[in-house]
């Protein structure tokens, strides 16, 4: 998945610009929003739709920047996440563990515990109800409330005009389909993987769908010819 090298640039600023946002802190500090270490993040797509749930304990803009710019996520490997499908950010930070270690068991609790629970928004909000992630968050008994979040766009109105297109969308995410069906013939594989190959079948055929509709649907197909009507 190569972008445009105007592309890579455009995403880089906006990325930047987004988790260089100050965050208001409850310590009346304003730090940039992609320096806190512990927090959950969410893709959304050109639809406002929730693709992927991640967690971090080594700073978001560590490993959002990861999934977004370099590929070396498993993610995006295994063509889970497409980048080029990502149109807004939303973060959750945790300021109250920014100096627990990975190692503090509490911290790692209260973590997966808001990881579950901005899971299962992105689920109940998808109307698909499903999202792209390969695994379910880790499971436990510990309940939290959602902290403040910031989501903010960050693909600019020039590279929109080029990827909002139905069509390009449509060519791109069967493109995604087609690369993890091939992963997944080749590899033995979880049942986490062909959860994901379902959701972007169903998400490739609703596109499809509401393009054809719009096109004007069965109106539009051509009536084939009688050949006999001239004989």
């Amino acid at each position: 998945m190569n972008f445009p090298p105007f592309e890579t640039e455009d995403l880089r600023e906006n990325l930047t610009r987004f988790l260089d946002t100050p965050f208001d802190d409850p310590s009346g500090a304003r730090p940039f929003v992609g320096n806190y270490r512990w927090g959950v993040y969410a893709f959304f797509d050109y639809d406002g739709e929730p693709i992927y749930v991640g967690q971090t304990n080594e700073r978001l803009r560590t490993r959002i920047r990861r999934h977004l710019t370099n590929q070396r996520t498993d993610a995006v490997a295994m063509s889970v996440l497409d980048p080029f499908e990502v149109f807004e950010i939303e973060v959750w930070p945790l300021p109250h563990l920014q100096e627990a270690t990975r190692s503090d068991a509490e911290a790692r609790q209260h973590l997966d515990a808001l990881e579950r629970l901005i899971t299962e928004q992105a689920v109940a909000n998808s109307q698909f109800k499903a999202i792209l992630n390969e695994k379910d968050p880790p499971p436990g008994r510990l309940a939290v409330e959602a902290p403040p979040s910031l989501r903010g766009r960050i693909v600019s109105e020039r590279v929109h005009e080029l990827r909002s297109h139905p069509d390009f969308r449509l060519a791109r995410r069967a493109l995604i389909l087609s690369r993890l069906a091939q992963v997944i013939s080749e590899r033995k594989v979880q049942g986490g993987l062909r959860r994901v190959l379902l959701t972007q079948a169903k998400r490739l055929q609703w596109l499809a769908s509401r393009r054809y509709e719009a096109l004007g649907g069965a109106a539009s197909v051509a009536i084939e010819a009688d050949e006999d009507a001239d004989a």
